[in-house]
Formats: C-alpha cells, sequence, structure tokens
C-alpha cells in the first residue's frame, strides 16, 4: 500500500507518496487543503527527473525533459523527517541500483516556502555523465484546475540593461500553452546563458491558479546559468521543473567517477493564497530569512556615489573635493568613489580596457587618492571604491603577465568579451590575487564599502581542464561565492554592493551574502520610477539600491523632489552635482535625506504592496509602497498622460481604524488628497511629479 508524507509549513501543504513499487511522486504542493479527490493520477507522476547521457528518454517529448533515465528508474531508499529552527526538514534518498540521490527539502514556516536542493552520488564501478538535474520537479500544478490553460496564469519577470523588473502575467493559453487531448511537446522555458544570471528574466516567477485563488513562487538562487521549464504531461499533468544549467541549454555535463558526488543548485519554491502580490509578500519574508545578518540592512545608511549623471567614471581631486562636501552637508554617510579611480586615462579616454591593477592614478590625484579619502573621514562620512574584481582588461598590463589557466578558456583561445577577460575563481591562485586586493584597499584607503561591478557577460563557461563549459562555468560560479565568503568572514562589517551593469545578476545566491543591490543602471530619472516601484519584488527594499541624481542645469524642484521619492522607499544612492544643484533643489535633496532618515527603521521589517498592480515604464500613474505595522507608505509618481489624478485602491487597510494620511515628502509643494474608505485620491497637476504619503492606522 502506498505511503505518504505529509509536510505542513506556514501556508505550504506538501504531500510526497511512495508507490508500491517505490516511485516516488510528489503529489500535492500548495496553499490549499490536500484533497485526494483533486489529485489526477498520472504516469508523470513523480518528484525527480534526472538525465545522464547514454540514457533513454523514453518519452513523445520534443525538448521537454520528462520520463528522463535515470531519472525514471529511481526508486524509493529510505526518507527522514526532522525539524530545525526554521521547520521541518525531509530527506528522501532514492536509487536505481548506480546512483543514490538525496533530496533535501528546508521549510522555513514563516514564509511557506521550502528550499530544495539534491546531492548525487555515482555508487556503480563505472563513470556517469550527469547532462540534467534539477533541484524541484512537481507534476501537480494544474490539480483543482481542469481547463489549465485558461485559468492557470504566469507571471514573470523581464529583465534587460536600463529597462529592469519588467513583469507580465499570461495565462497559459496566451502564451501558447494549451490543453489538448494527448500531452503536446511544446514547453515554456526561460533560461539565463552565462555569468549575468538575470540580463533576459529574473530567476524567479508566479504561477496562480486563478479558479482557486492560490499561488505558487518560485527563485532559484544561482549566479549563472539556469533552466526553468513549464509543460503538459499524461491525463492533463501540468509540471514545473527548476535547475541549474544543463547540457541542452548550456553546454552543462558533469563527469561522475565512481564514488564522485554533485550536488544541484539551490531553488526555493513555495506556495500563498492570493496572487502576485502574496507571493512577493513571502518571498520578502523568506529572502530575510536566508540572508547574511548585517548591520547594513539594519541600519540603511545613505550612500552617496560619484558616478551616475555626475564624475562618470573621472574622478580626481579637484572634483572630488566640493563633492564630498556638498555630500555631507546633504546627509550623505557613505561616499563612494566610483570606476576611474585606477587609470591615468583622462577626461573621456579609453579607461574600459584597462582594468585589473587597482592601483591608484597619479595624473588623477596628484596628493596621492588617500588626500580625497581623508576629506571623506574628515566629513563624517565612510569611504567606499568601485571595483571588478572578475575581469582584466585587455590592454591592462597584468594579461601578458599571467598564466591562461587564470583565465576562462574555450578551445586553448582565451574568452574575452567587451574589452575585458575574464578570470576563472576556481583557480586558487586567482582568488589569492582578489583577496590581497581586497585586503590591500581597506587597509591602505580605510574602505568601508565595496562596489563590486561586473560589465561583462563572458558566455557558456570555460573548458579549461577537460570539463565541458557549462560545468567549468559552475565550479566557478560556486568558487566566487565562497570567495565572497571569506571576504566577508575576514572583513564582517564591510559593505559589499552587487552590481553588474545594474540589474544583471540580481540573484538570491548573490543577495543571500551582500547586502545591496545596483537596481539599474538607467539615468532618466522619469523612466526609474517603474524599477523603483517594482524592485522590491525582486530584493528587499533595505537591499533596493536607487539612484537619485537631479540636474543642477536643467532641473527644478519637482525634478529633485522626483528623483527622490524614487529612492525613499529602498536604498538611497545620492548621486549629481549636488555642489552645483541651485539652493532650491538642494533644499529638496536634503528634506529627502531627512525624510529618509525618519522612516528607514520600518523598511527593514515592512512588505512592499503594489497598488496599481505591477506597473510598466510607460505607465502615466506609477505606485509602490511599504506596509508595517502601524503605518502604510505610499510612493505616488505621474509621470505624463492628459489625467491628472488617480485613485489608489489599498485593500491593506480594511478592518483598521486610520488615524492621519499626510504627504511626508515634500513638505510644501502643491499636492490635493483625499482618503476614504481604504481609497486614496491623489491630485497632482504636473507632470513628470511625485509625492510620498503616510498613512498611520
Amino acid at each position: 500500500m502506498a505511503e505518504q508524507i505529509k509536510v505542513n509549513s506556514g501556508a505550504l501543504n506538501a504531500v510526497f507518496e511512495i508507490g508500491d513499487e517505490g516511485k516516488v511522486a510528489l503529489l500535492h504542493f500548495s496553499a490549499t487543503p490536500f484533497d485526494p479527490e483533486h489529485i489526477e493520477r498520472s504516469p508523470h507522476d513523480t518528484a525527480i527527473e534526472l538525465h545522464c547521457i547514454g540514457g533513454n528518454i523514453n518519452d513523445h517529448h520534443g525538448s521537454k525533459y520528462t520520463r528522463t533515465s535515470p531519472g525514471a528508474e529511481m526508486r524509493y531508499v529510505s526518507h527522514t523527517l526532522a525539524e530545525n529552527k526554521h521547520g521541518p526538514v525531509l530527506e528522501l534518498v532514492l536509487s536505481d541500483g548506480a546512483l543514490k540521490v538525496t533530496q533535501t527539502y528546508t521549510f522555513y514556516n514563516k514564509a511557506g516556502v521550502a528550499r530544495c536542493q539534491s546531492e548525487i552520488v555515482n555508487e556503480s564501478e563505472k563513470a556517469v555523465t550527469l547532462a540534467y538535474a534539477p533541484s524541484f520537479v512537481y507534476y501537480g500544478l494544474a490539480h483543482g484546475s481542469p481547463q489549465w490553460d485558461r485559468q492557470v496564469s504566469l507571471s514573470v519577470c523581464h529583465n534587460t540593461w536600463v529597462r529592469e523588473l519588467q513583469w507580465r502575467t499570461n495565462t497559459l493559453w496566451e502564451l501558447g500553452l494549451v490543453k489538448g487531448t494527448a500531452p503536446g511537446v511544446k514547453r515554456l522555458s526561460f533560461d539565463q546563458t552565462g555569468t549575468w544570471s538575470s540580463s533576459a528574466y529574473l530567476p524567479m516567477g508566479v504561477v496562480t491558479q486563478n479558479n482557486q485563488g492560490a499561488s505558487l513562487f518560485w527563485q532559484i538562487e544561482h549566479n549563472g546559468s539556469w533552466h526553468a521549464e513549464y509543460g503538459d504531461g499524461d491525463n492533463g499533468a501540468l509540471y514545473l521543473q527548476l535547475s541549474g544549467p544543463t547540457d541542452n541549454e548550456h553546454q552543462f555535463r558533469e563527469v561522475l567517477e565512481p564514488g564522485e558526488s554533485f550536488t544541484t543548485v539551490p531553488v526555493a519554491v513555495g506556495a500563498c493564497m492570493g496572487g502576485f502580490g502574496e507571493a512577493v509578500a513571502a518571498l520578502t519574508a523568506y529572502r530575510r530569512l536566508i540572508r547574511r545578518p548585517n548591520a547594513d540592512n539594519e541600519n540603511l545608511p545613505v550612500i552617496f556615489n560619484d558616478y551616475m549623471n555626475c564624475l562618470n567614471a573621472e574622478p580626481t581631486t579637484e572634483k572630488s573635493l566640493p563633492l564630498i562636501e556638498a555630500a555631507a552637508k546633504a546627509g550623505c554617510e557613505y561616499y563612494v568613489v566610483d570606476a576611474g579611480w585606477y587609470t591615468d586615462v583622462m577626461e573621456g579616454g579609453s579607461w574600459w580596457s584597462t582594468i585589473g591593477e587597482w592601483q591608484e592614478s597619479k595624473k588623477r590625484f596628484p596628493g596621492g587618492f588617500r588626500e580625497v579619502i581623508d576629506s571623506i573621514l574628515a566629513h563624517g562620512m565612510k569611504p567606499g571604491l568601485w571595483v571588478e574584481i572578475e575581469g582584466i582588461g585587455k590592454d591592462c598590463p597584468l594579461v601578458s603577465k599571467l598564466p591562461d589557466d587564470w583565465f576562462f578558456s574555450l578551445y586553448g583561445q582565451r574568452v574575452v568579451d567587451h574589452d575585458r577577460f575574464q578570470l576563472d575563481f576556481s583557480n586558487p591562485a586567482v582568488r589569492k590575487f582578489a583577496d590581497e586586493t581586497i585586503d590591500r584597499l581597506v587597509r591602505d584607503y580605510s574602505i568601508a564599502y565595496f562596489k563590486i561591478d561586473y560589465n561583462i557577460n563572458a558566455g557558456i563557461g570555460t573548458d579549461a581542464g577537460g570539463v565541458s563549459p557549462g560545468a567549468g562555468l559552475l565550479r566557478h560560479n560556486r568558487a566566487y561565492l565562497a570567495w565572497l565568503d571569506a571576504v566577508l568572514a575576514r572583513h564582517p562589517g564591510l559593505v559589499i554592493e552587487n552590481c553588474a551593469s545594474g540589474g544583471m545578476r540580481m540573484d538570491y545566491a548573490m543577495l543571500s551574502r551582500l547586502s545591496i543591490q545596483s537596481t539599474s543602471d538607467q539615468g532618466d530619472y522619469r523612466a526609474y520610477a517603474s524599477i523603483a516601484a517594482m524592485a522590491p519584488s525582486a530584493v528587499t527594499p533595505e537591499q533596493a539600491a536607487v539612484w537619485s541624481y537631479p540636474n543642477f542645469k536643467t532641473g527644478d524642484e519637482e525634478e529633485a523632489v522626483f528623483n527622490m521619492v524614487n529612492v525613499l522607499l529602498g536604498r538611497i544612492h545620492q548621486s549629481g552635482f549636488l555642489s552645483q544643484l541651485p539652493r532650491p533643489m538642494f533644499d529638496r535633496v536634503a528634506e529627502g535625506i531627512a525624510c529618509y532618515k525618519r522612516i528607514r527603521s520600518d523598511i527593514p521589517n515592512a512588505i512592499p504592496v503594489f497598488p496599481l498592480g505591477a506597473v510598466y515604464f510607460d505607465s502615466d500613474w506609477l505606485s509602490g509602497g511599504l506596509l508595517c505595522e502601524n503605518r502604510l507608505y505610499v510612493a505616488v509618481w505621474r509621470q505624463g498622460g492628459e489625467t491628472d489624478s488617480v485613485t489608489l485602491q489599498l485593500p491593506w487597510l480594511a478592518g483598521k481604524s486610520v488615524k492621519s494620511v499626510q504627504c511626508i515628502y515634500p513638505v510644501g509643494l502643491p499636492c490635493e488628497f483625499r482618503y476614504d474608505a481604504g481609497a486614496l485620491w491623489v491630485h497632482l497637476a504636473k507632470a513628470p511629479s511625485a509625492r510620498l504619503f503616510q498613512i498611520e492606522f
């Protein structure tokens, strides 16, 4: 008789079944109660897919990963169900007689999320080659939704340079996945290839059963290539599979000699009642549970960075000193010297390809870079520095001095992208070089903050040492994460910003370690508003860094205010020529920073809300908010259009007694608003303009 393993964690109800022949299925993974009558049995029901080179995929599958081998031959060996500080931990052991797979599901009760990962051990006497090893497999997405092509929708976050965080929600039917009398061979797949994990999509998604009002959500916690796949199987089964790199998509093949093991990338999958907003709330709670504790995410210091619409990689002592003074006067607490500090190439020259030695420029700082650092410290701020530690420019003198095994290579040739060579962090010598660089900069310049940028995508990986490119990339990805862990162990108070041309590596492999994420390189403050509004869907608000950079030549008070509203519900990355701003604009910046300091203690525990749902770049009106214990903050932007007012429905206030509603920033500029019965009406006569409201209850 079949045995069932039931786990309840927060909103999540999970049911695994061990069949009479030992096949293990994940029957139910949902916020809805388990009801056996609504489980449509299918030969595809399984908790595992696993494919090795030479294995027979015995299915009419096209490009889908269904009935993989030896996945289809895996049978139950044992299981344990224990508890840790977060909730239940289920370990399932399966085997086909040659490979042993241990699946670990770590549940987080406060979020309704399971973190999933598998270890594969070769117990045979001959080598095997892994080609596909997902961390999560579920064939029950359609349970309770018999017309799933019309009843189930996917929310996908499209992401690209300076146009990050574009959420779109469509039914499966609209996306071309249609239910039929037999399973199709079409799949919906979302992938990233290379060292940028989010340059096309964020590694996350939401699946909503609209007829049940329930959602499943996920994120892949990996800083390299990944794959997510939806498709259909027998008897109308609808599945989701989540993995790191694969052979078909990423040229990943991992050879396991007898006794060797491989561990899949971690993925998080959870469930909630509701839709997109409720899924983001649960993910926010989970992300806070897995993140490295650090003071930066509790205190939220204000950062000035001299790059965006400011020095643009041309720092000098002469230019920096007045900016330092103005940044301190405005209320900034960190001052970050961005790109250009290490190169003697001046005023628009091609410094891009020269990175790698990380020594101060004597031309830019004739009295020594320490003069700039000492000024930052004298003005009561902490110094920060830009580095791009993972690459070396093709015109850097080090390139000809370093051995080939320091770099990614394919077919014996070094990989070069955008004038940079990619360092391979699986090489201990590379990690030693990076360690010495970071330690030297901390020691010599009192650096308390690093903006670690990454402006290339090194492609499918490296085949150095005879491995497949995808396997070489995975080893580098994991070695780089271990290197970050070691840096933070040596310098526990160090703040490290995760940047990759803005948001091109926005994932929780990186963000479980690093305290702050650059959300974009967007240089137009108006276009930044939608990114700012949606940033908390991708990262916790206390990690979401947004630029503010009012233009001293063409701006006015409303431009300064719009810039500041962009940043007030996340992390402030202040920039722009503050030292040259007209006084009314400077005062609005200082007022905004002072407002932020009054409210920032609420942000680390707040839940993101989206009064207008997912907003877009071309939306006339935008809104985003943070729900706290006894107040709701709501940012409102008017980008354009003929309509000069908007009504925001605020269901989060249902049943609460509202004590006050006020526009807390800016003070004194025109703004009409009314609150009544859970709705906030706002009138802004000018476009573009923006305001921040506080509603106390």
